[in-house]
């Protein structure tokens, strides 16, 4: 999975050696035909947990964009709830089949590919652009920003246009599985850590492992479940009560939104993130809210006009926008002219030498094949998908497409769309490429260059809708596609079919396309979606609107000195990117991630807080218990996260119902008499 902004996380690297040196266990175990690994039983575990995972992934796409990796608590969950069934069903006497590390592989991968459309459908971001709040935000007379580009959402058209743009990326690369995982070795760090943790649950050991991991995850998702309801009932009506609110750090720090707002979901994200991410986003805090704004303030009425509301783009709000996109779009062009040049470079070294790619090879450093990896290869190659079968699906479903969308969207003209799936399986390609290297999905950055490339052919008539909907065809397609081939190096590893991790990847991606509209629809219907001031300020829907404006219309309409700023930001998103390529790991482990250090740009600096609490947790306890730290951090970070994205659903419903909050905790200054 990718996040908005792709978050890195800590691959468990050291678990790469432990692969190497300790394998499956059990391998002697026979192997269970390609039909056998997908169940019944595993078909509705994944259906369950995509709805949790799609109404997490939709809380945090609509509060801060920032979506970690829950493709441990997947499996984690899933080998659980499987486990706990078939418990039961023994204890009553039934025979069940057992529970194989094929079928595990199966459901994780079947969850990750329904709530990973929650993210990459935009329903937190180019969907959400195209919407009448987005346009009034904006301004209605800001230039560029016309009425007539406006959709707003419904269940019929987003369900459809998630069933004829998402299968595509899973038939763009299909065929090149074997290239990709055994031909060229590639790592793909965050599919091989996930296969690692399903073998572990399938040994006696890692099974009682993982049972003591799922009752601490189920701990900490009953405290963050009780808590969330807890803040509820002093939350009041409107957005100014309750903890959400609540001035820790004083009333001036509270006005430049620095303040702990006691928020589950954001400390299990700084527990479940990387130090380096936490604290990237906690100077990037600092820098925007503690430094930068103050400054532009002070220059009211100069640089421009003091009486704009909080909310105008000629005024404060749109520096606060620019110079995120700035950091944006410079690390995501560094990141994107990086991996295509390793990739070209290690694609020709390849066709000189046939095992040039070092990243996974044998450590060894010979070329003779282990009797596991001899296994693993002819698993792999044993039920082979047709290359005529994914060929002729991507023509068929690129037809279907090209012939929908322009109904959905008349401002995408046919062959527009035409042009996208021309061009979308070498933009595929090259971001599961890089993937594989790095373990950085770029989806999103592929996904704005189609935004900026098609709004500026359209034009002033109806370029902002194009654009947009262009994004979401290509951030669909190179998003899906690397996510396969991530669960395919994990489906090789845990000796699974590849017929049976595609057609997982298919039913998931079927689930995801009703799924993932109807719990965003929950959000919209129960929440005030994209309000600047309120809990789900929805802040990629701005940024990608005006990305698409900005396509259209130039940079005319920007406030005084912005674009300089913007231009000083881009800059040093690509210097920062670049020493943290030349220098030395020892140094390059403390320079900030200009993407992470971009997020509190717009949002605030709160987040962080509740970030940068959950990574001094972790610090603490690795240093105090390392070994138990390793094995329940991620599974405390997990409860956490679903016990706050649980008690959304009855939040919502009291929504829904018109029931508010009892009481308004509400703090301001003492005055003396």
């Amino acid at each position: 999975m990718g996040t908005e902004e792709a978050v890195i996380l800590e691959p468990l690297i050291t678990a790469l050696a432990a692969e190497a040196a300790g394998g499956i266990a059990d391998d002697s175990d026979k192997i269970p035909p390609w039909k056998e690994q997908i169940t019944t039983r595993g078909l509705v575990v994944s259906g369950l947990l995509g709805c949790l995972f799609c109404i997490i992934t939709h809380k945090l796409n609509l509060t801060v964009g920032v979506i970690p990796s829950l493709n441990v608590a997947a499996g984690l969950l899933g080998f659980f709830l499987v486990r706990s069934w078939t418990a039961i069903l023994n204890k009553l006497g039934f025979q069940v089949a057992p529970f194989t590390r094929q079928e595990n592989t199966v459901i994780q991968t079947c969850v990750v590919a329904c709530y990973g459309l929650a993210f990459s459908g935009g329903f937190g971001s180019y969907i959400l652009s195209m919407d009448q709040k987005t346009y009034e935000l904006i301004g209605r007379d800001y230039p560029g920003n016309r009425p007539d580009d406006i959709k707003d959402p419904s269940l019929g058209w987003m369900i459809g246009f998630m069933f004829v743009v998402s299968f595509l990326g899973l038939f763009s690369l299909v065929a090149l599985r074997k290239v990709m995982v055994i031909d060229y070795k590639l790592t793909y760090p965050s599919g091989t850590a996930t296969a690692l943790l399903i073998n572990s649950f399938h040994t006696n050991a890692g099974a009682e492992l993982a049972e003591k991991q799922v009752r601490c995850l189920g701990k900490y998702l009953s405290i963050s479940f009780l808590w969330s309801c807890f803040k509820w009932f002093f939350s009041g009506v409107g957005d100014s009560c309750g903890f959400d609110n609540f001035p820790t750090l004083g009333l001036a720090a509270f006005k430049n939104t620095f303040y702990f707002d006691f928020s589950p979901t954001y400390v299990g994200c700084g527990i479940i993130c990387s130090h380096i991410v936490n604290c990237s986003v906690f100077l990037g805090a600092i820098l925007s809210w503690g430094f930068l704004w103050p400054f532009i303030s002070k220059h009211a009425g100069d640089w421009y006009p003091d009486n704009l509301e909080s909310n105008n783009f000629k005024g404060l709000y749109g520096y606060k926008v620019f110079i995120a996109i700035s950091l944006i779009l410079g690390d995501g062009l560094y990141n994107l002219i990086k991996i295509i040049y390793i990739a070209v470079k290690e694609l020709l070294n390849a066709s000189s030498k046939r095992n040039s790619l070092p990243l996974a090879g044998s450590q060894d450093g010979g070329n003779c094949e282990l009797p596991l990896e001899t296994l693993r290869n002819a698993t792999f190659v044993k039920d082979s998908i047709p290359s005529w079968f994914a060929a002729s699906g991507y023509i068929g479903l690129a037809a279907i497409s090209t012939a929908t969308i322009p109904i959905i969207f008349p401002q995408m003209r046919w062959y527009l769309v035409l042009t996208c799936y021309l061009i979308a399986p070498v933009l595929a390609f090259c971001n599961s490429y890089g993937t594989g290297l790095t373990d950085w999905n770029l989806a999103s950055t592929y996904g704005k260059i189609g935004l900026f490339t098609f709004a500026a052919l359209v034009g002033s008539k109806g370029g902002v809708i194009a654009g947009l909907a262009a994004c979401g065809v290509m951030m669909s397609i190179v998003s899906t596609a690397a996510d396969l081939m991530q669960d395919f190096k994990t489906g090789y590893l845990t000796l699974s079919s590849p017929r049976s991790m595609f057609l997982s990847q298919l039913i998931g991606t079927a689930l995801g396309c009703v799924i993932a509209p109807l719990t965003f629809w929950l959000y919209w219907s129960a929440f005030n979606i994209g309000a600047p001031d309120g809990l789900y300020k929805a802040p990629y829907a701005v940024i990608y609107r005006q990305m698409a404006i900005l396509g259209v219309e130039g940079f005319s309409a920007l406030p005084e000195h912005c674009l300089e700023i913007c231009c000083v930001f881009f800059i040093m998103a690509l210097v920062i990117n670049f020493l943290r390529d030349v220098t030395p790991k020892s140094v390059s482990a403390y320079i900030p991630i200009p993407m992470a250090m971009a997020v509190p740009f717009y949002i605030g600096a709160y987040f962080a807080i509740d970030m940068f609490v959950g990574t001094v947790i972790v610090f603490v306890w690795e240093r105090l218990k390392k070994a138990e730290a390793d094995d329940y951090a991620g599974a405390v970070a997990s409860g956490l996260i679903c016990g706050d994205g649980i008690w959304t659903i009855p939040s919502a419903i009291l929504s829904i119902f018109r029931v508010n909050p009892p009481i308004c905790m509400y703090f301001g200054p003492a005055y003396s008499s």
